[in-house]
């Protein structure tokens, strides 16, 4: 049994291997039965992931399920005993309180984003296959505890979205595709450099031993590193994470993703990808530069509020649902920059319960307009109307999930602005108002839109659309089912998160957080 928890998170990462394997070997014809290898293939990662849950401890602040092996060793030189030394590079792996639930929430959102893609119609074999490679990279960031292991799976979510959007997206998918590539290929350049640099100074890639030796007084070596240099790293890292969370203004490629791309995959990349972004700046932006953190912190909640505001309001002129919650996605990351920004035990724990609220929120939504656009063929607002008519369980859903979305209590929206804003009255009560109006600007916007699709009058070509079939109800009971669980019983999240955030806030704050 020790032998199967030393290797647990590596055959977490690498279980859809499985299934690309089995598919590999699939004719191209025989259509069913690669969507249903295709779902299948995430029960195992899911399966996991629960029992990875499970077992982890909650008392504990340390990374657990760890592995450590050699991986690559390149001799550059030679020392004066005749000794190599040059280039190492260890593979490692190992979770906390803060990467557990994101590893379970990729793990459950893939599985839900498989079932939704039974609607693709095209080239399953190749698509199923990307999408299992998306998995990988999306598990390995979340598990590694190595800089280069972590840039290895956080570019391998690059290539399959790239052809994910590209190919079984809408009318402008190739422009989306594009622009989402450039954006993060930039930011991953950015984070590479940072990364070259740590390493030059410091000599290993450990992300725990990084945070250590940054974080340390008196450490010989990180001693050594001048404050312009560590405000430096920490402003490359936070603009390579800011381009993938998105933070204004490097936002504009998130908007074309989210409406030319599938609906399965704009689930996985709102429920999921942008969340890797704020991990990023929590993990090595926070975590590894705590003081010059502390001393951004004002300008993180401007960004925040920015991005609330700017967001509530273009999402609240929008004529196309897509495009509505592509902006409400924008608004809600703000709330998780004003978490950040609090640089308290509060803050932090709203933050990352909104990372993983709106993780399911968003890919509920999303779901369910990519259910409303096969019926319809359409997105725009003024084109539906009185869908509650024809399909009142989708519509049902929908104003939940919109619920859930603008805070209403017993929901994990609620949970997550309650703490997140709470967090910042404490350290910029100002600040805090002015970010809690956006709250206000998402019960408009999205009540507008929500209530404008399901209900007043009907065109006379939905008067008879067919309601969720069986396939579709899966995702939407799920997804909602976690929704109401983290709002009435928020522990199930805040538990894991606790000790590890208690270790994060004195080294940032200095006074005990």
């Amino acid at each position: 049994m020790d032998l199967v928890n030393s290797i647990l998170l590596s055959v977490l990462v690498f279980s859809p291997v499985l299934a690309i394997l089995v598919m590999a070997f699939i004719p191209q014809h025989q259509g069913g039965v690669i969507k249903k290898v295709g779902v299948l293939g995430t029960l195992l990662p899911l399966l996991l992931s629960l029992y990875l849950f499970a077992s982890f401890h909650y008392g504990s602040s340390n990374l657990q399920f760890v592995e450590k092996y050699d991986w690559i060793s390149i001799p550059i030189s030679f020392d004066q005993a005749g000794n190599p030394y040059g280039l190492e590079i260890n593979y490692e792996l190992g979770v906390d309180g803060v990467s557990m639930p994101l590893l379970v929430l990729t793990a459950i959102i893939a599985t839900l984003a498989a079932v939704a893609s039974w609607q693709i119609k095209k080239r399953l074999k190749e698509f199923f296959i990307l999408f299992h490679v998306l998995l990988i990279g999306m598990l390995g960031v979340f598990a590694a505890d190595n800089l280069f292991l972590f840039f290895i799976f956080f570019e391998m979510t690059l290539v399959p979205m790239f052809f994910l959007v590209g190919i079984w997206g809408y009318g402008e998918r190739e422009k989306a595709a594009n622009k989402f590539l450039l954006y993060n290929g930039i930011g991953s350049g950015i984070m590479l450099i940072a990364f070259i640099v740590l390493y030059l100074l410091l000599q290993t890639m450990n992300m725990e031993q990084i945070s250590n030796a940054l974080t340390t007084a008196g450490h010989p070596v990180a001693s050594a590193i001048t404050p312009e240099l560590r405000f430096g790293l920490f402003l490359a890292l936070f603009i390579a994470f800011a381009i993938k969370l998105p933070v204004f203004p490097f936002h504009t490629w998130m908007l074309k993703v989210h409406v030319q791309a599938p609906p399965s995959i704009v689930m996985i990349h709102s429920g999921i990808l942008l969340k890797m972004g704020a991990y990023g700046v929590l993990r090595m932006g926070i975590g590894f530069f705590p003081e010059q953190a502390y001393q951004f912190a004002t300008w993180l909640a401007v960004l925040g509020i920015i991005n609330i505001l700017y967001g509530a309001v273009l999402a609240y002129v929008q004529k196309d649902l897509k495009m509505v919650l592509a902006y409400s996605s924008i608004s809600h990351m703000g709330i998780v920059l004003l978490g950040f920004a609090a640089m308290n035990t509060i803050g932090f724990q709203g933050a990352m319960f909104q990372i993983v609220s709106h993780g399911f929120i968003s890919a509920l939504l999303f779901f369910l307009i990519g259910v409303i656009w096969d019926r319809t063929q359409t997105s725009m607002i003024d084109e539906l109307g009185g869908l509650a008519k024809s399909m009142p369980f989708v519509s049902g859903i929908l104003l939940a999930g919109g619920m859930a979305s603008l805070g209403l209590p017993g929901m994990s929206g609620f949970i997550s602005e309650f703490f997140a804003f709470l967090g910042l009255f404490g350290k910029l009560p100002v600040m805090a108002v002015v970010g809690a109006l956006g709250i206000v600007l998402t019960a408009v916007y999205l009540l507008r839109a929500i209530l404008r699709t399901t209900f007043g009058p009907t065109p006379d070509r939905f008067n008879r659309l067919a309601d969720a079939q069986p396939m579709e109800v899966i995702p939407m009971v799920v997804l909602l089912g976690f929704i109401i669980l983290i709002g009435v019983y928020p522990a199930i999240l805040g538990n894991p998160l606790q000790q590890t955030l208690k270790t994060i806030v004195p080294i940032v704050t200095g006074i005990g957080g």
